[in-house]
């Protein structure tokens, strides 16, 4: 998949009739070069179940950076998600029915860019007391295409209705999705000199899924390019409440290609829990405070890694030292 630039060039003139002026001209940072948000192009939108659709596009480079985008059922705002994420379900549709879906980038002064191009998806029919799945997708392959893309495709499966869509997933993280039509597909947004497993499920309209396709093992060429895939602003304290500590910690996502959904803290060399956000991941700067004991005095040794929106496991964080019932915060 290509991911084109497009350059929207706007006159002075122009940006003033937007009431952009002071954006546009030269009292700004500097870095503003007095240009909307490109179009977002590559949209493409897909039925996933009777009442849910996937939308998919690719990733807009302007200045200054895309804040998020917002897609559009027709005339109307339907999700926003942040502009490290380059799809969305949307769902709660009605099942048998023609919808047309748009993309619009808002960069981070809150100006919105001009919709890409419409897309087209219909829902399929709602199915009734359907319990049978489709078959699994048989004979996957794939190929590396660059150092963050691969080629995957996969023979057919069959339903006793019919498939609506295929659902790509790295390990057991679910990354990508298109609609029944298509058996291949180019998954992109990964991190260079990485080992994925990709297999591939079919689903129906009555949301039944099947059993995974055999596993497709590729590893992207090259080395981790700097992307910083552990926390940084990682911190510990702690508190004493009702005669027991906690251990608070608070941590600034890692960058990726899409929202953090899921962590897993280590204390003192030991797995201790996994936190898992779902849709309701924070996108900023996240907390967490658990139980650690009921003795002052104990020093505990803390640290923090992040599942990455490609389904591998990100770097961990600097450890922290906290002692329970101590003054101040975490040390190295």
């Amino acid at each position: 998949m290509r991911r084109h630039t497009v350059l929207v060039h706007r006159s002075l003139a122009l940006c003033a009739a937007l009431t952009l002026a002071a954006s546009c001209g030269r009292g700004g940072t500097g870095d503003d070069d007095g240009r909307l948000p490109p179009a977002p192009t590559g949209t493409t939108a897909a039925a996933g179940s009777a009442t849910s659709v996937h939308v998919m596009w690719n990733a807009v480079s302007a200045n200054p950076r895309v804040r998020g985008y917002e897609v559009y059922l027709g005339a109307r705002k339907v999700t926003e998600v942040p502009g490290s994420e380059h799809m969305v379900d949307v769902t709660r549709l009605t099942p048998s029915t023609a919808y047309v879906f748009t993309v619009r980038a808002r960069d981070t002064e809150g100006r919105l860019g001009p919709p890409g191009q419409a897309v087209r998806a219909r829902t399929p029919a709602a199915v009734a007391a359907d319990g049978t799945a489709p078959t699994r997708p048989g004979t996957a392959r794939g190929r590396v295409v660059g150092s963050r893309e691969v080629e995957l495709s996969w023979s057919a499966s069959t339903d006793d209705r019919a498939v609506v869509s295929y659902d790509v997933y790295q390990g057991s993280s679910k990354i990508h999705s298109v609609g029944a039509a298509q058996t291949a597909t180019v998954v992109t947004g990964l991190r260079p000199g990485t080992a994925y497993a990709f297999t591939v499920r079919a689903r129906d309209a009555a949301d039944n899924v099947s059993a995974p396709s055999g596993t497709v093992r590729l590893t992207t060429p090259g080395s981790d390019d700097g992307r910083n895939t552990a926390h940084t602003a990682f911190r510990a304290t702690s508190h004493r409440a009702d005669g027991s500590y906690y251990l608070d910690l608070g941590w600034v996502p890692p960058r990726a290609d899409g929202v953090i959904t899921e962590y897993r803290i280590r204390l003192d060399g030991q797995a201790a829990t996994s936190l898992v956000y779902g849709a309701n991941a924070p996108r900023g700067k996240v907390s967490y405070s658990f139980y650690v004991g009921r003795d002052a005095g104990v020093t505990h040794r803390v640290r923090i890694g992040a599942k990455l929106p490609d389904g591998t496991w990100g770097g961990w964080s600097a450890e922290r030292a906290v002692t329970t019932g101590a003054a101040g915060g975490s040390r190295p």
